[in-house]
């Protein structure tokens, strides 16, 4: 005689299977769409901290409960004048300014003066000057002046900065266009590392 007790749960299990892969598969997509995402880094604008092929993963929700800081790096939506892309592309950078911030290049050992503190930055491409020329802005309230590490390598606010004929709303980013904040590189495994402000940013003054 077969026991119907043992055998109700294993057709109860079938019959539950497309629900729970359902749910497994709605909440990765919330997931992804609100929480975390991964990226591809294709260019080598932000070396060596980030190289070409690098995975990393940006929290999406960070920033729904404060403003991007200064050091971190970030995903950011790219204005069409940057990326000649009508369609969108992402982008990512490290804040070097926030809103009211006064950014100086540079002082006479060639640093970036922030708020009237000169930063040491390690973590630009060896051989890279932290600009190409002397510049001295504010940043706009509710924007962000970004920089790549790979300073000679990649399309920043300094670049668009140039470009534009000074025109600093050209040269920074919204804080509405920013994805999230990369905070691990995940792949490959032999680069895995957790991406923290630099403690160079430490003690910047408020404007």
């Amino acid at each position: 005689m077969i026991d119907e007790q043992t055998e109700k749960p294993r057709s109860s299990f079938w019959k539950e299977l497309p629900i729970l892969l359902g749910v497994a598969i709605l909440v990765a997509v919330l997931v992804r769409a609100f929480v975390l995402q991964t990226f591809w880094i294709p260019s080598p604008s932000m070396e060596n901290t980030l190289k070409i092929d690098d995975r990393v993963l940006v929290n999406k929700l960070v920033y729904d409960f404060r403003s991007p800081h200064r050091g971190e790096v970030i995903v950011f939506k790219a204005p069409t004048s940057w990326s000649g892309n009508p369609q969108g592309e992402d982008f990512i950078k490290r804040v070097i300014g926030v809103g009211g911030d006064h950014v100086v290049c540079c002082d006479p050992q060639g640093r970036l003066i922030i708020n009237g503190k000169p930063i040491d930055e390690p973590f630009i491409y060896p051989g890279n000057k932290p600009a190409d020329q002397d510049f001295d802005i504010t940043v706009p309230q509710g924007r962000l002046w970004v920089m790549g590490d790979h300073r000679q390598a990649s399309g920043d606010s300094l670049e668009h900065w140039q470009q534009s004929g000074a025109d600093i709303t050209e040269a920074t980013i919204p804080e509405d266009q920013v994805v999230g904040r990369a905070f691990t590189i995940f792949w490959p495994p032999s680069r895995a590392t957790w991406l923290t402000v630099p403690k160079q940013f430490d003690g910047i003054p408020n404007p």
